[in-house]
């Protein structure tokens, strides 16, 4: 029975994994991975020898409709990204709703993602949230910023190792530099790291050396 599957992956430390996603990868039919190179590290460590085929955001629109294709016809399939649960600042939307168009069932099992371990451990409330993921490159960003700096829940946001300062800059001026954040990087990895602070406490711990890692700032909402 034709079933696309929304697996999430380790974001570091193997062992996150479940043994139900282990299981999946094992049984589909094909597995759409965003980067085979990595990928593929991880199915060798699991033993796991179904074939796979390249999706990411660079090719999704132009694949979904023969991935829909092979689903009609009966395929089960399995879709990872590098890092973490598809879907979540990775190729994942476009063939989910593809399936959903088409009455498709689609499963996403639980798993590893970045923002859920980096707000817990922020020590800012987490009862209400808003995930804005990587804010736009260039147009967009002053806007949705301004918007951002009346925002009373806590807020999620992804960046790069080399645009964190610069970001930061920009944080304090839309937010205040004595808002409170929580810098997580390397989650599940042998560097992880949490720095908690103002913004302008923790702007002046970063610009002491290089950074390396995925990372997740936490960023306390507007108090009322």
């Amino acid at each position: 029975m034709s079933k696309l599957y929304l697996v999430p992956t380790p974001i570091g430390n193997l062992e996150d994994i479940t043994l139900r996603a282990i299981r999946i990868l094992k049984e589909v039919d094909l597995i759409l991975a965003e980067d085979t190179r990595t990928s593929g590290k991880l199915l060798n460590h699991f033993e796991i020898n179904t074939p796979m085929q390249s999706h990411h955001m660079h090719n999704e629109h132009k694949t979904v409709d023969r991935i829909i294709q092979k689903l009609q016809s009966g395929e089960t399939i399995a879709l990872i990204s590098d890092a973490g649960t598809p879907a979540i600042s990775d190729p994942g939307f476009l063939l989910t709703r593809a399936c959903v168009n088409n009455n498709i069932e689609v499963a996403c099992l639980p798993g590893a993602t970045a923002f859920v371990p980096a707000l817990v451990n922020s020590g800012l409330p987490n009862n209400r949230f808003v995930f804005e993921g990587f804010l736009p490159v260039k147009k967009g960003r002053q806007t949705r910023l301004k918007e951002l700096a009346n925002e009373t829940r806590t807020m999620i946001f992804y960046e790069s190792p080399h645009k964190l300062i610069k970001t930061l800059g920009v944080f304090a001026t839309y937010f205040g530099e004595d808002r409170h954040i929580s810098i997580s990087r390397e989650l599940t990895k042998l560097h992880e790291e949490t720095v908690r602070g103002t913004i302008a406490e923790v702007m002046e711990h970063f610009k002491t050396g290089s950074l390396k890692g995925e990372i997740v700032v936490i960023v306390e909402g507007k108090r009322k």
